[in-house]
């Protein structure tokens, strides 16, 4: 497997430019093709609205729209120049749903690069949760506060040993086979459990090549999101593979759950899988 095609998420926040800079070192890493997206979804007005508005102000209104749509392909462009990949990249903008659109046209990538839903950001932004749960593919999503220093040297694998885990390792295993360190993180809060699988998923790994160490934390007051963050720190890794939504959305939203609070509180880009 080979990550030849990514396709990213670009809107016009200020959060923008380094998402976009990573994800064409990522590029680079993996000699791939990056297609820069942009969805404009124009407001839905009721026609009865529609029909008392001027043609001045329908005017206004698109040209605001499309001034959003310049300026994160001026936001693309600067990175693609910053790193000399115009042979080896494109834009492409349109106009709808952001969610289906991206995640219609993220079908045809090997990666989705979006970003962290920024509270201060601006209206344009996508959420990557959506892409995540629709797409059918792998989605990096890149923290909205992040100034990158490596391009998944080290990688954290978080495993529970669940079917969206198994899948986040096989859509990762292009990653995981260029990076220089991976990490197999098995989290438990239950002391009277210690056959996890952590020594499994690593066995699998070292038959691709990827040597990982796998590491088992117990920690009985804090919470998985919070133990893993903290690992990621302490380590150094600049990267993290897990699965995402393992208990229904719904269920996440209303109770809480380790794929929110990570996706709250991520400081590295995190690869996601469905």
């Amino acid at each position: 497997m080979s990550l030849k095609s990514i396709l990213i998420a670009v809107d016009s926040g200020k959060a923008c430019a380094a998402r976009v800079d990573y994800a064409l070192a990522l590029a680079d890493k993996h000699d791939a093709h990056a297609m820069g997206l942009h969805v404009q979804e124009v407001p839905e007005i009721p026609g009865y609205v529609m029909s008392q508005l001027t043609a001045e102000a329908v005017r206004v209104r698109d040209e605001a729209l499309e001034e959003i749509t310049q300026k994160a392909q001026g936001i693309f462009d600067d990175s693609v120049r910053r790193a000399g990949r115009f042979d080896r990249s494109e834009w492409r903008a349109e106009i709808g749903d952001p969610a289906s659109i991206t995640a219609n046209l993220g079908r045809y990538a090997d990666l989705i690069v979006a970003g962290q839903v920024d509270p201060d950001g601006d209206a344009d932004q996508l959420v990557p949760e959506d892409l995540v749960l629709s797409s059918g593919r792998p989605v990096l999503i890149v923290p909205h506060s992040f100034d990158y220093r490596a391009v998944g040297d080290h990688i954290v694998v978080a495993w529970n040993g669940s079917r969206e885990g198994a899948r986040a390792v096989s859509d990762a295993m292009p990653l995981l086979e260029a990076s220089q360190k991976v990490t197999v993180l098995v989290i438990n809060q239950d002391q009277t459990v210690v056959d996890l699988p952590g020594s499994e998923i690593a066995l699998h790994l070292a038959r691709h090549g990827i040597e990982a160490e796998a590491v088992h934390v117990t920690s009985p007051t804090l919470e998985p999101a919070d133990v893993l963050l903290n690992n990621v720190s302490d380590r150094g890794a600049d990267l993290v593979v897990m699965g995402g939504y393992g208990t229904p959305r719904l269920r996440e939203i209303v109770m809480g759950g380790m794929t929110r609070s990570i996706l709250r509180h991520m400081t590295v880009p995190i690869l996601m899988s469905h």
